[in-house]
């Protein structure tokens, strides 16, 4: 078999899933129950295929528009298998430290080995080689940052945050994220900084720019931290001090915000639509030594047995503020999802609140960067007048990131925001956060 042929194999197989099968990317690459072919691979060739995808996807539109252009008319090949073949290799060719004969020589032989594209092996080929010729022309007359976001999604962008904001944001989305964690509030940041060669980020996280397997990495096995992207361990600190409280995490899964209120001292109850996604919350409880309460239900139906002191609601969302980790995401929304996800939201919050205590507390947070998904979820709630008032944020309260909080008292993190005087170790994920007190 030729050499590397089964790691592009498996590469080309998951991208079909992503792209024309709408599957998540990190359930393709799941090590126990994900793509088949990724499963056979080892440790190595496994890292290998996700920086194949991971270049694959965030130059998604730049590859295709390059593809466009070498073709002289559209591939009739009806499973895409030819378009995914040449998206991998172009992406290792222009943007991996591959050799261009090994590239198109794994690309066209995986052609001649797929039912359905060898009879395209020749165009695989040819296009490989008109790209190895015509590259330098071709890449000088893209746009990579307009073209690497879905044409509906960077115009929300530039319609919400202006044009240079919407640039920055999928500028910062095409670079690889480095692994952020959080500790434990009794560690020590800085000297666990130092043991994992990481840098203390301005928020407590640490960041890690190249971590390997977090499994080997000191600290896991002990549970001493977690990972968990630096903007999302924010919406948990408005909550304040929760030692000793009564508090719901709702769409718990896949744990962050459940470790740190459980480690924080809070009696937690961590509640999630899928039970699947609760097996990873427990394993997590488990290495952390972290006692929680974990209940599968529909927050559409569920009630709970007595009313919460402080509510966590990190409702399901489009999730387009975390295309910096997880890639796939931009390409496998559609505009509609919005409005149905926002209107999911909007009832979520509002039985939610129905179950704090009076005076209790709620933050209510999502990881897009739709005003639909957050702003305006507040303002019609805050507009019905319904018992319920926004506690604004402080200044101070998110440390060395003051200009991440809105006029209105919200948080929002864009995956461009970075504080100018801290060395660029990438950016964070989008994230819209509100604090909430019920009063009525």
């Amino acid at each position: 078999m030729t050499p590397g042929l089964p790691v592009r194999r498996a590469a080309v197989a998951v991208l079909g899933k992503v792209v024309h099968n709408n599957r998540m990317l990190a359930s393709e690459l799941d090590a126990v129950n994900g793509h088949p072919l990724y499963r056979a691979l080892a440790d190595n060739d496994r890292a290998l295929l996700r920086a194949i995808l991971g270049v694959a996807l965030r130059r998604r539109g730049q590859i295709s528009d390059l593809v466009e252009k070498l073709l002289d008319r559209p591939i009739p090949e009806k499973t895409g298998r030819v378009e995914d073949i040449l998206h991998v290799a172009i992406a290792q060719i222009l943007f991996l430290d591959v050799a261009d004969h090994a590239a198109v020589s794994v690309a066209v032989d995986e052609a001649g080995g797929d039912r359905m594209a060898r009879p395209y092996k020749g165009l695989v080929n040819a296009v490989l080689r008109r790209l190895i010729r015509e590259r330098d022309t071709l890449l000088a007359d893209q746009d990579p940052v307009a073209l690497n976001a879905p044409g509906w999604l960077f115009q929300r962008w530039r319609d919400t945050y202006g044009a240079e904001t919407a640039r920055a944001i999928t500028a910062a989305h095409m670079e690889e994220p480095g692994l952020d964690l959080t500790l434990k509030p009794a560690e020590n940041a800085a000297a666990w900084a130092a043991r994992l060669g990481a840098q203390v980020l301005p928020t407590g996280s640490l960041r890690l720019v190249e971590a390997g397997r977090v499994e080997e990495l000191d600290g896991f096995s002990e549970g001493t931290w977690w990972v968990q992207d630096a903007a999302a361990a924010l919406p948990v600190r408005l909550l304040g001090d929760v030692a000793g409280l009564n508090v719901a995490d709702l769409c718990a899964a896949p744990g962050g915000k459940t470790a740190q209120l459980a480690a924080a001292g809070a009696k937690v109850t961590a509640v999630d639509i899928s039970n699947n996604r609760l097996k990873r919350v427990s394993e997590n409880m488990a290495r952390l030594s972290l006692d929680v309460e974990i209940l599968a239900a529909d927050l559409g139906k569920w009630e709970p047995a007595a009313p919460f002191d402080a509510i966590l609601l990190d409702a399901p969302c489009t999730a387009t503020g975390t295309a910096r980790r997880h890639p796939d995401m931009p390409w496998l929304k559609r505009e509609s999802d919005i409005a149905t996800l926002a209107e999911i939201q909007g009832r979520f919050l509002r039985r939610a609140l129905s179950w704090l205590k009076p005076g209790g507390v709620l933050v209510y947070c999502t990881c897009s960067l739709e005003p639909e998904e957050g702003e305006r979820q507040i303002e019609a709630l805050l507009a019905e007048g319904a018992g319920v008032e926004r506690v604004p944020i402080a200044s101070g309260e998110i440390a060395g990131l003051d200009g991440l909080v809105t006029a209105s008292g919200d948080l929002r993190t864009l995956p461009c925001h970075w504080p100018s005087d801290q060395p660029r170790m990438g950016g964070l994920d989008g994230f819209f956060a509100s604090r909430l007190k019920r009063v009525g």
